[in-house]
């Protein structure tokens, strides 16, 4: 298993993400307008400094689907803290809730909702020196080894089911610009990669987490080097799992990161969130449309240049 943090196990992120965070935000009743973090029955006792279910409890007037899931955002500082947010019920996060350990050696983390109930119940962690290692949320204590080798990797994700099959499916760009989808078992294994295309190094970002554009298939967004946004939609097909592009807007440049947590207003629709360079959070609501797949921007925070790592 690889080692995250000079000596400690990933596993003591894994059970915050997992046990802690994985707390699935549960509709009171039919109408019902709010919902509580809670740690399902099987789950080890969360560690010292993870979040308190008070802290993830949420208005909910959408639930949670496995077209829009609702997952944590986790960051890491330049002190490699790890520190994690939720949705607050109000259209942003959460105050952060600080991740017991440090993990000098988290390249990349990636939430996934492999029962397809729309929260997260496992995750992907790669080391920074190629490991990827798969947490199950039945099972946080171990994970288990997937393999070496994912250095040759740029930029690598998980936007959800893209291939059809049960689990959540990975995309990974090599840096020559070719990207490759791994198809998911559900069980944090995954098939042999398949090539999507070249001319990926066109794009300095790609995110993506859940369904845009309405149709129950999980899209992407690919920001190029000219600040120009591109939305590609979702096929539901392994062989071409995405369609030809289409413009959202220019004017992206001002954010260092683009990334999605899902629906983090809990409206039923997926978003995405922005960090521009001064370090300042927004956040683009859904909308559901291709044409026009965000609402404008609103501010959901500050300072968050202080983190070396922000993913979901």
């Amino acid at each position: 298993m690889a080692t995250l943090n000079g000596g400690r196990s990933g596993k003591v992120l894994s059970r915050l993400a997992v046990a802690a965070i994985a707390a699935a935000l549960l509709g009171a009743s039919a109408g019902a307008a709010s919902a509580v973090g809670v740690y399902p029955g099987h789950m080890p006792t969360a560690p010292r400094n993870a979040p308190k279910a008070a802290a993830l409890a949420v208005a909910a007037p959408a639930a949670a689907n496995a077209a829009d899931p609702v997952f944590p955002m986790l960051g890491v500082d330049g002190a490699n803290t790890g520190w994690i947010y939720g949705p607050n019920g109000s259209g942003g996060l959460t105050s952060r809730e600080e991740v017991d350990g440090t993990f000098p050696a988290l390249a990349n983390d990636a939430f996934v909702d492999n029962d397809a109930n729309g929260y997260i119940d496992g995750e992907w962690q790669w080391d920074t020196n190629g490991n990827l290692v798969f947490y199950p949320s039945a099972t946080p204590a171990t994970g288990k080894a997937i393999g070496g080798g994912w250095n040759i990797y740029d930029t690598v994700l998980s936007p959800g089911n893209l291939g059809g099959a049960p689990g959540y499916d990975l995309i990974a760009r090599d840096k020559t610009g070719v990207l490759w989808l791994y198809l998911g078992y559900g069980d944090g294994t995954m098939t042999g990669r398949i090539k999507v295309g070249a001319g990926w190094e066109a794009y300095t970002q790609l995110a993506g987490k859940g369904d845009l554009d309405g149709d129950g298939k999980p899209d992407i967004v690919a920001r190029d080097t000219a600040g120009v946004l591109w939305f590609y939609k979702g096929t539901g097909s392994y062989t071409a799992p995405f369609a030809p592009r289409t413009r959202i807007g220019s004017g992206w440049n001002m954010f260092n990161k683009l990334l999605s947590s899902g629906d983090v207003d809990l409206d039923g629709r997926t978003d995405l969130i922005a960090r521009d360079t001064g370090g300042g959070l927004w956040l683009y609501k859904g909308t559901g449309q291709a044409a026009a797949p965000y609402q404008p921007r609103v501010q959901i925070g500050t300072d968050y240049s202080v983190y070396r790592l922000m993913t979901s």
